[in-house]
């Protein structure tokens, strides 16, 4: 007897459609599992018979060959579990074979029935909804993490008896009913840093304010103690609230790497990444044999923190340079190759030599002019010239910091924040974006056009410090920036000239 039950498979982020077809024919007893199973789908025989057994289902003891098809796409992972059980059942008439029609099935067994959660649960969804399939019926486990999903019916299981019985209708599980995105968006969690309890540093709080309005990437340099790290983790505080479509993407990727928590719903909150500085290039990129999403894709639609920037890899900072412009990366190896976002902000900190204090007005610089070189070249020229604000953090008098006044909130910044983010929205839907920093060269003069006097002020600026066509493009994107915060119609020569001050920090370190 042939049954066939309908089942997923993972390509990137994208579901690609499986058919698990079950051939029972008589002969002594031999599964046969083909259509390229790796390692964790050929144990699923392993896992289903007793899974079987253990929930009262008899395993047949004849010849039974199960194809996974289309044949040439590489299945991975244990979510066919609970469909090659299913598709048994069905072709030893334990079950109705059409029972199985028009519903997607995934998720893993365990050896006494149970099902457990499986990675990639939402883009599997989202993909077989795209692909007209209506229903789907998934582990309990996985059930929060596609609760936003629209269009399909999902159905969450928590044994094998549980979704043989569904399926006959014997006992239906109760579809679960999904939540609005609006609602998921209000529960989400408040941020654990916030700008209020930063004392001092100006300037680097008006050019975080700057980097969250526009997207841009940001690099702080300064003495050890100057709070640096926490002005960055301060970011998601003020940064403006994820759409539904970017918190479907974020999700996605994190669905497909397997960093969503059990019972996880949709992220709501935009991500933070901090790699350590020992990451590997397929770490921070992407790679391995499987071509996983590395920590610039886990950042999409948001921020990837490098910490003490030189201690990174040469080469790992260098293969950054071609996502931050691009906003995607291409992961390929012998055995997969697989595309993934990377729109996400680079925002980076430094001490300015090893020592960490040259330049200091509290302490003396004790390295050479030689180390002092060598440590600063361990960030190139291409690199620096696609961050595009650059600041200085000095230490903070002891004065300041027991002033009893408290400074802004990330509430009040971020007010600031989103309003500058619609306006950018509004202006730039018909080109595709939502910010200013992801507006390519060709799109600049169109989206951002200079008046007479703001140009004479860049084309002097330009000449004066001899910086590139792309730190031109970037200078005008930034003064279109803070042109939104200030709700200004165009933008103004005293825009240009905030915009120039924050590319001039490598003149003093690196063009000495």
């Amino acid at each position: 007897m042939l049954s066939t039950a309908l089942s997923c498979a993972l390509s990137g982020v994208d579901g690609v459609l499986v058919h698990v077809e079950t051939d029972i024919a008589g002969g002594q007893f031999n599964l046969s599992l083909v259509g390229l199973p790796d390692a964790a789908v050929r144990e699923s025989r392993d896992r289903v018979l007793p899974a079987m057994r253990n929930s009262g289902y008899m395993f047949p003891s004849s010849r039974i060959t199960i194809n996974l098809a289309p044949a040439d796409l590489k299945k991975e992972g244990a979510s066919f579990d609970l469909p090659i059980a299913l598709s048994i059942l069905a072709a030893s008439h334990q079950i109705p074979p059409r029972s199985l029609e028009g519903v997607l099935l995934f998720g893993e067994l365990s050896l006494d029935g149970s099902l457990n959660g499986v990675r990639g649960a939402l883009p599997l969804v989202l993909s077989a909804r795209d692909q007209g399939v209506t229903g789907v019926l998934l582990p309990a486990e996985n059930a929060l993490e596609v609760a936003a999903v629209e269009g399909i019916r999902v159905y969450p299981a928590r044994s094998l008896t549980e979704a043989a019985q569904h399926l006959t209708g014997e006992k239906p599980i109760l579809c679960q009913e999904q939540v609005p995105f609006e609602e998921l968006r209000r529960q989400r969690p408040a941020a654990a840093y916030d700008l209020k309890d930063v004392k001092g540093q100006t300037g680097a709080r008006r050019a975080l304010e700057i980097a969250a309005a526009g997207g841009h990437n940001l690099l702080m340099v300064g003495v050890p103690g100057s709070g640096k790290t926490m002005l960055a983790r301060c970011l998601p505080g003020i940064m403006p609230e994820m759409t539904a479509q970017e918190a479907f993407d974020v999700t996605r990727i994190h669905s497909v790497a397997g960093l969503l928590p059990p019972n996880q719903g949709l992220m709501t909150q935009r991500p933070f990444r901090t790699p350590h500085h020992s990451a590997s290039l397929p770490a921070l990129i992407g790679g391995g044999p499987d071509a996983r999403p590395g920590e610039i894709s886990l950042a999409h639609n948001g921020v990837l923190f490098l910490d003490e920037l030189p201690e990174y890899p040469r080469t790992v900072l260098e293969a950054l340079r071609q996502p931050l412009e691009d906003g995607f990366v291409t992961v390929s190896r012998v055995r997969a190759r697989s595309q993934y976002q990377a729109q996400c902000m680079l925002v980076a900190s430094m001490n300015p030599c090893p020592c960490g204090y040259y330049g200091s007005r509290i302490r003396t610089c004790r390295c050479s002019e030689h180390e002092i070189r060598r440590y600063l070249e361990r960030i190139s020229g291409p690199l620096l010239d696609r961050i595009d604000l650059q600041v200085e953090t000095d230490a903070v008098p002891v004065s300041e910091i027991r002033q009893t006044g408290t400074s802004e909130s990330s509430a009040q910044v971020r007010a600031r924040v989103q309003a500058a983010r619609q306006r950018q929205v509004a202006r730039l839907a018909p080109a595709g974006i939502t910010c200013n920093a992801q507006a390519t060269g060709s799109m600049v003069h169109e989206l951002f056009p200079l008046p007479a006097e703001a140009a004479a002020v860049l084309e002097k600026a330009v000449d004066r410090l001899h910086l590139s066509m792309r730190a031109y493009t970037r200078i005008i994107k930034v003064a279109q920036t803070i042109a939104d915060l200030e709700e200004a119609g165009r933008i103004a020569p005293a825009h240009i000239l905030e915009a120039v001050q924050y590319r001039t920090i490598d003149q003093k370190y690196w063009q000495k």
